[in-house]
């Protein structure tokens, strides 16, 4: 059996959702191409398509091994590109995940420059603010918001991502300004569940770090959730500017222990440590930083 051939049959046929689809597409019989998934299902041992009259659909297992066959397939057509060319142009499909907040604000306005200026490319996109395995989940990249640990994985810097805590001018009114950060243990705080720590606090000065225990009423694994909560009056809350930052201009939300930071962190562009970085994720990693710049725009105010 031709693997790599059955496997691109396979491909055809899931992105076509049938036989005869991937049959015109790879200018063969329909009965070659049932021939050569059969195959391939015979010496896997295991069923990866779900056949009816109308159309074929992914068994369980068929729809990891698709995934993981698009990955493999885009490297090898990635690796022939680099063989055969001096200057590679980016092309295939580039999968990306990042978080919600972030995509829907401010990376879906970086999208189409790219797209435009490499028109081989096409870019599945998928938010989520869990946690991402690039590796195990078959992205090409994922975007991170956080104070990167060691890892195999390769991390770019695409923009600093300045936090502040911050409340509505009402909230302050109504319950105080804290002034040290002991205080906070007395006020309502808004807290993003993500954290390793979601109830500790840590805000550094001159003369050392603090931490505190905090709680309140919303305990959210959103930005724009507690953002939302904080405008409304709710409580205090560490968030990134770049989702408060015209809150904060136009006055919704104000920074509270401003004489305080906190722990710093950035925006990574996050892949698979490889001899070899396909152009697609190379190109798209160097074009967000320069996009987003050493001052982002939501840092402007």
């Amino acid at each position: 059996m031709d693997k790599l051939n059955s496997m691109k049959t396979f491909v055809e046929v899931v992105n076509g959702e049938s036989f005869t689809a991937a049959a015109d597409r790879l200018g063969l019989s329909r009965a070659q191409v049932s021939k050569s998934v059969m195959k391939l299902e015979s010496h896997l041992g295991t069923r990866l398509l779900n056949r009816t009259t109308r159309r074929v659909s992914l068994t369980e297992i068929g729809r990891v091994y698709f995934e993981r066959c698009k990955v493999i397939l885009n490297d090898i057509d990635e690796i022939e590109s680099l063989a055969g060319e001096q200057t590679i142009r980016p092309r295939g499909t580039l999968t990306i995940s990042a978080p919600t907040t972030f995509g829907i604000r401010h990376l879906h306005k970086a999208i189409p420059e790219y797209l435009t200026q490499y028109p081989d490319v096409q870019l599945s996109l998928s938010l989520s603010d869990r946690f991402i395995d690039v590796v195990s989940e078959g992205f090409d990249l994922v975007i991170r918001i956080a104070e990167l640990e060691d890892s195999t994985l390769i991390a770019r810097k695409i923009a600093p991502c300045k936090r502040v805590l911050c409340a509505s001018p009402d909230y302050l009114n109504k319950n105080g300004i804290p002034n040290v950060p002991q205080d906070l243990a007395l006020h309502h705080c808004l807290v993003y569940s993500n954290n390793k720590q979601p109830g500790t606090w840590t805000l550094h000065s001159e003369q050392g770090s603090e931490s505190v225990k905090v709680g309140g009423p919303l305990l959210a694994d959103n930005g724009d959730i507690l953002k939302s909560a904080a405008v409304a009056g709710l409580g205090i809350a560490i968030l990134p500017t770049f989702i408060v930052g015209p809150d904060l201009r136009a006055g919704r939300l104000q920074i509270v222990l401003p004489d305080y930071c906190l722990p710093e962190i950035s925006i990574y562009a996050v892949f698979p440590s490889r001899r070899y970085v396909s152009a697609k994720v190379r190109t798209f990693v160097e074009y967000l930083s320069a996009y987003f710049g050493d001052v982002p725009q939501w840092d402007r105010y």
